[in-house]
């Protein structure tokens, strides 16, 4: 893993971990936070209920109380006292659920206006669907002065057995317990919505956390890309810079080795080569004659000359003199006909100059001697041609270097993507592309076409800067 990518996931892992720190903590608030709201609004409504329950049962009270408060003269004037009482509790109700019931104090149902089925019934051990006695607890309620009882009885109106909140009050001298209720369902809805709303509120809590996430893990890509490929083009400008530095460098010392080696070694072993003439001509005219030095000076003298001139060959192929005294066109002429001479190939060489050229610069026309120099190497070592042709056209727009064969070709896309081939090929597009230039190239057997083209008005005065 490089360095950049532990970068990244330097800054990526504690974002994400904070995130999701943030998201877990907001979440498990948020449920606190629900469930103690529905615990408040629990309590808030079951306390509504019990103060609706109580005034609904003191109403009830208060209806009967001219019947209760009278004192009976006889036990039959009482029992009619109760049937009355029962009657005006019985017509009184709140709704399709809601009406008052009346027991004794032993479990005896003596009113119930909704299930009339259930009147005169013990329903003292009648046990509920958990095994509760809900007559026996609305009793131990009504002992006590009064109270509210949780319970489970049929509902009415659906027929089902549900949850249900009661009170009752005793009436101590009938003996009597009277009591109404509510259904809890009601209230168990309307919690649920609180809680389902509450639910909603934190997903979507969770969700824009989620999103401010996904917004800063793009900002931190979008800078990261940028970072990225600034960094990437700064480097390849570098590079490039770098590898121009290398090409300059080189041709530099080429051009420094290729003066000491004409104005210094080549001077010194033409030096040499004259005081051996000398001797020889001196050998030659004196009276003595001594054919084993004669023959020792002359093969000195011949391989003095075939020395000289390989000193000169690499000279001229490091920096030719003939570039910077006469020009580009010169020098590709010189250099086609040593190569055609060297190689046994036909290779030519024409120009197209056209008026008002602007002038080439030293650098174009140090890359297009090398491209040339490369192009026609090729040629020699690898095309198995023939027969070449090397073409220099300068206008006022641009050069234009061409090179023909007819060798058996080659793959050029392989050429230039192959990990071991075509590294002269890259090189020549390399040194165009820093004059802003380009390179064409076609090949199949038999036919090559070579183009390298400098635009003049761009590449020349870059270079220059």
């Amino acid at each position: 893993m490089n360095l950049k990518a532990k970068m990244f996931l330097l800054a990526i892992v504690p974002f994400l971990g904070a995130i999701a720190g943030i998201e877990f903590g907001v979440r498990e608030q948020a449920k606190v936070l629900a469930d103690t709201q529905h615990a408040t609004m629990q309590a808030a409504y079951i306390s509504s209920k019990e103060l609706e329950l109580k005034h609904y049962v003191d109403l009830a009270t208060s209806a009967i109380a001219p019947l209760y408060d009278v004192p009976a003269a006889d036990a039959r004037d009482d029992a009619t006292l109760r049937l009355r009482a029962l009657d005006v509790l019985k017509k009184m109700d709140f709704g399709p659920d809601g009406y008052f019931f009346v027991y004794d104090m032993h479990g005896r149902s003596l009113m119930h206006p909704r299930e009339a089925n259930l009147e005169g019934q013990d329903l003292w051990t009648m046990r509920g669907p958990h095994g509760a006695l809900p007559i026996q607890e609305l009793t131990a309620a009504a002992a006590r002065g009064g109270g509210y009882v949780r319970y489970v009885w049929h509902r009415p109106s659906t027929g089902r057995l549900e949850p249900k909140l009661g009170y009752v009050v005793p009436l101590e001298r009938w003996g009597w317990m009277v009591g109404t209720g509510i259904y809890l369902d009601d209230v168990n809805t309307t919690l649920a919505q609180i809680d389902q709303r509450a639910s909603a509120n934190i997903d979507r809590t969770v969700m824009w956390i989620g999103a401010i996430a996904l917004a800063g893990l793009g900002v931190i890509a979008v800078c990261a890309l940028v970072l990225n490929v600034t960094e990437y083009r700064s480097a390849d400008a570098k590079l490039k810079r770098l590898a121009q530095q290398v090409v300059e460098s080189q041709e530099n010392e080429r051009a420094r080795l290729s003066r000491e080696l004409h104005d210094g070694i080549s001077q010194m072993m033409v030096s040499v080569k004259l005081l051996l003439e000398s001797a020889m001509a001196h050998l030659e005219r004196s009276d003595v004659r001594i054919p084993a030095a004669e023959t020792a000076l002359s093969t000195s003298l011949a391989r003095l000359r075939d020395t000289l001139r390989e000193v000169r060959r690499i000279s001229h192929a490091l920096r030719p003199a003939m570039l910077d005294d006469l020009g580009l066109a010169a020098a590709l002429e010189q250099l086609t006909r040593e190569l055609s001479e060297e190689a046994g190939i036909e290779i030519g060489f024409s120009q197209t100059g056209h008026a008002n050229t602007a002038p080439m610069s030293d650098a174009v026309n140090i890359v297009l001697f090398r491209i040339a120099q490369e192009a026609l190497t090729n040629v020699v070592r690898h095309s198995l041609a023939t027969r070449a042709k090397l073409s220099l056209d300068v206008s006022a727009e641009a050069v234009t270097l061409s090179m023909f064969d007819n060798g058996r070709g080659f793959d050029v896309a392989h050429a230039f993507a192959g990990p071991r081939g075509g590294v002269g090929l890259r090189n020549m597009r390399e040194r165009l592309e820093r004059l802003a230039g380009t390179l064409s190239l076609m090949s199949q057997a038999g036919h090559t076409i070579l183009t390298a083209r400098v635009p003049l008005a761009n590449g020349a005065p870059r270079l220059a800067a």
